[in-house]
């Protein structure tokens, strides 16, 4: 899976908000998978409207972005499937991240709702009853059963024990955002029992570690579906600012990943961490303020 670096491309009308990766440049991307990087051209638009989220701060900083690296294999995949996506640029928690609206060769448009707007850390719902690790933006496709995700928290200090990231393990990372995601009052252990990680590795890009693993969630048995192994396939990104973990993620369930895998995996390996700006509020700030 490759990072996107957001040009300008004469593939589409100025005024368009989406990115397209063509067959042709998905070919390039392929080819270049032997050393350990990618190139994809992307397009936002060019007004700074809510829809697109983009301001021109941040067309100039992701357009100078030349950082690309391989991020997730395309195994199982096509490399030929063309994908159109739109951005997201949050300003509060300064992050911006690609996610996929359509997949025009197979006539498939995806149908998300904006559950969770972007907001501030100490205001943000828990994902456990601790509180340490919270949602701090979620978009749903409810018809198609996909979820992407941001959410904000400190290490956990069982895992991660040291306070210089540069000697973080990506499983160790994975392990410490994975034992504070649970919504029931159970330990960390228990927590991580919930999870397989299936893969973990880390790639330095601009100069900062950002660590991506995949992994699985066992789901309980439904009067739809009996089987034991129902579960959800996850694929995140996390990266460190502040003291604290941003982690980004998507998800599908497992019988969906064959066609689902693909735009999920490049929709979190365009997830970057942006210089903050005056509207950026650090997780630290205010931590008893919930409005």
């Amino acid at each position: 899976m490759a990072t996107a670096l957001l040009s300008s491309p004469p593939l589409l009308p100025p005024s368009s908000n989406l990115s397209i990766l063509s067959k042709k440049q998905s070919k390039i991307l392929w080819k270049q998978k032997k050393c350990g990087k990618f190139m994809a051209s992307s397009h936002l638009c060019k007004e700074p409207t809510s829809h697109c989220g983009v301001s021109r701060r941040d067309l100039t900083f992701i357009a100078l972005s030349s950082s690309l690296s391989l991020i997730f294999p395309f195994s199982g995949h096509s490399a030929e499937e063309e994908l159109k996506m739109a951005s997201s640029v949050d300003d509060i928690n300064a992050y911006s991240y690609l996610y996929p609206i359509e997949m025009p060769s197979k006539k498939f448009v995806f149908k998300w709702v904006e559950t969770r707007k972007p907001e501030r850390y100490s205001s943000a719902a828990p994902l456990s009853p601790d509180a340490r690790l919270r949602i701090v933006s979620e978009r749903v496709d409810i018809i198609d059963n996909l979820i992407i995700s941001v959410s904000i928290g400190p290490p956990n200090s069982q895992f991660l024990k040291s306070k210089e990231k540069s000697t973080w393990r990506a499983k160790d990372v994975a392990d410490s955002v994975l034992s504070d995601k649970s919504a029931l009052r159970v330990t960390s252990t228990q927590r991580l029992a919930e999870s397989s990680l299936l893969d973990a590795h880390a790639s330095e890009i601009d100069g900062e570690p950002y660590w991506y693993y995949e992994y699985l969630v066992r789901k309980s048995p439904t009067r739809v579906a009996q089987e034991p192994n129902l579960f959800r396939h996850y694929v995140a990104s996390t990266a460190e600012r502040d003291g604290y973990l941003y982690t980004f993620s998507a998800s599908t369930l497992g019988k969906q990943w064959e066609k689902m895998g693909l735009a999920l995996e490049k929709t979190v390996a365009s997830f970057r961490l942006l210089p903050p700006t005056e509207n950026y509020v650090p997780p630290y700030k205010d931590p008893w303020r919930f409005w």
